[in-house]
């Protein structure tokens, strides 16, 4: 029993031992570590005061310096006050005695100025009086006299401008004509080209006239398929072995011309061959039109053109101005231009391809209400051209103003080619028409009495009425007719005007 009980006491009695030594070292630790906390809390009130002390030591030496900038700065203020009010003390000193100098010569000018109204008053008396001396002795009134004078002085203003103009037109004359015409002589001697140029045939020789009925084809099939297929209008009259074609366009005319003279070679003619043969003929003008663009562009050395470009090019080996081919006259234009270039020292290149590039207009594919020149200006400017190329084209026929030199030489170089002997047709009434406006637009000015057209317009004689135009007005009055005409008419190369004044005097001996 009594092991029994040790058995349970002895643990038990072990277990409170350990927790009671436990409770004891805890104790001890936990006032350990309260002295040590009061340690620590007394260690940092103690550096606390410390760095209490040392910020408020460094705020009072802050203060003090603030102090003393202050008051240097105040002293700095004060002197630059000082110096201040002794400027504007002499300021006021100077206007002071400024100001007396100015009242002394306010009363010398009022002095000098009672003087001046008093001579001014004595003189316009002795003028009065002159006056009347000097009317009386003429004859004539002051005004009379002014008029006279006025009248005097602007006939000879007039006579001496008219005389200074002369001058300087005559030396212009002398020198600017004579330097456009070495270049141009130069540039034309280096340029050899054909008088005539070929023209687009628009008739087919027919081998007899059966040939006519079967192409007309029967109930008139097969002339109206290759109408439709080409849009073009096939005559077919009473001249014999011949089919006229006609079509505002070339290309289209061209077309129907080769595919009919297939179908006449073949003898094979019906609805199905014709479609075939102009589909064929299509296909090989269109790569016609794209060969001679290239052709061009080979001989004349330019580069860097778009496609579209070269077929704008190739349309004008279809197309014709006046009975001249296109692509001949611009291929021209750019030989022209790009050899005035080279002689004056402009930019060659842009001169030739502003050039060639022109009258691209005239083979534009879309009907427009612009002229060619707006045309084809629009189509440079999507094909990606220069601006200046552009502005050229745009203004070789004066739609607009020419931005470059280069503008102006295509202009020249355009004028050239198309006034040479033989590059150009005209029709009789076209030609008569033209004289007859050159005629009545110089008559139109006053002091013209008669006016012939001679040279095929190319020079242009006037007669003057010598009791309405004196000599010295000769010269401005042909200057005059020379801008009207340039004005309100259309014309190549340039006309000579040839002014004529003549005084007859009659008198008889008896």
């Amino acid at each position: 029993m009594i092991q029994t009980v040790l058995y349970i006491v002895l643990p038990v009695a072990g277990i409170v031992l350990g927790w009671t030594i436990r409770w004891i070292y805890a104790r001890f630790q936990l006032s350990a570590s309260e002295q040590r906390a009061e340690r620590v809390r007394q260690d940092a009130i103690k550096e606390a005061e410390a760095q209490k002390k040392e910020i408020l030591l460094q705020a009072k030496e802050q203060l003090i310096q603030d102090r003393n900038q202050q008051e240097r700065e105040n002293r700095e203020r004060r002197t630059e006050l000082q110096r201040y009010e002794n400027r504007i003390a002499k300021k006021e000193e100077l206007l002071d005695q400024r100001s007396q100098e100015y009242d002394k010569k306010e009363k010398e000018f009022a002095f000098r100025v009672t003087e001046m109204n008093k001579r001014e008053d004595a003189m316009s008396v002795k003028e009065e009086s002159l006056r009347k001396e000097l009317e009386h002795i003429s004859g004539l009134t002051a005004e009379e006299a002014k008029t006279l004078i006025i009248q005097s002085l602007e006939n000879d203003a007039r006579h001496d401008a008219q005389a200074l103009l002369n001058k300087i037109d005559q030396e212009a004359q002398l020198t600017a004509e004579k330097k456009a015409q070495e270049i141009l002589i130069a540039t034309i001697q280096r340029l050899a080209t054909e008088t005539t140029s070929d023209i687009t045939v628009a008739t087919v020789s027919l081998p007899s006239d059966e040939m006519k009925g079967r192409i007309i084809g029967r109930e008139g099939r097969n002339i109206r398929a290759l109408e439709t297929l080409t849009g073009v209008d096939i005559i077919i009259d009473d001249t014999p072995e011949a089919v006229v074609i006609s079509c505002f366009d070339p290309v289209r005319k061209e077309i129907a011309r080769e595919a009919l003279g297939r179908l006449i070679t073949d003898g094979r003619i019906h609805p199905a061959r014709i479609e075939e043969i102009v589909q064929k003929v299509t296909r090989e003008v269109q790569q016609k039109i794209y060969e001679e663009g290239e052709k061009v562009l080979f001989d004349l050395g330019i580069h860097n053109m778009s496609q579209e470009g070269v077929r704008a090019i190739g349309r004008l080996y279809f197309r014709t101005s006046y009975g001249q081919s296109v692509l001949v006259h611009s291929r021209e234009v750019a030989e022209i231009a790009s050899m005035i270039a080279a002689e004056i020292g402009a930019n060659r290149e842009l001169a030739k391809r502003a050039a060639l590039l022109h009258d691209i207009g005239k083979g534009a594919e879309a009907d427009t209400d612009q002229n060619h020149a707006e045309v084809g200006a629009e189509m440079a400017r999507k094909m990606g051209e220069d601006p200046r190329i552009v502005n050229a084209i745009a203004a070789h026929h004066n739609d607009c103003e020419p931005q470059t030199l280069e503008a102006v030489i295509v202009q020249v170089a355009d004028a050239i080619s198309a006034a040479r002997p033989g590059a150009r047709r005209e029709t009789v009434d076209n030609y008569i028409k033209r004289l007859e406006n050159l005629e009545e637009t110089a008559k139109k000015f006053i002091g013209v009495e008669q006016a012939y057209a001679i040279q095929a317009g190319r020079e242009l004689r006037i007669l003057v009425n010598n009791e309405k135009i004196p000599d010295e007005q000769v010269k401005d009055l042909a200057k005059r007719i020379a801008k009207q005409i340039e004005t309100d008419l259309q014309y190549p190369g340039r006309i000579k005007i040839t002014m004529i004044r003549e005084t007859r005097i009659i008198e008889y001996a008896r």
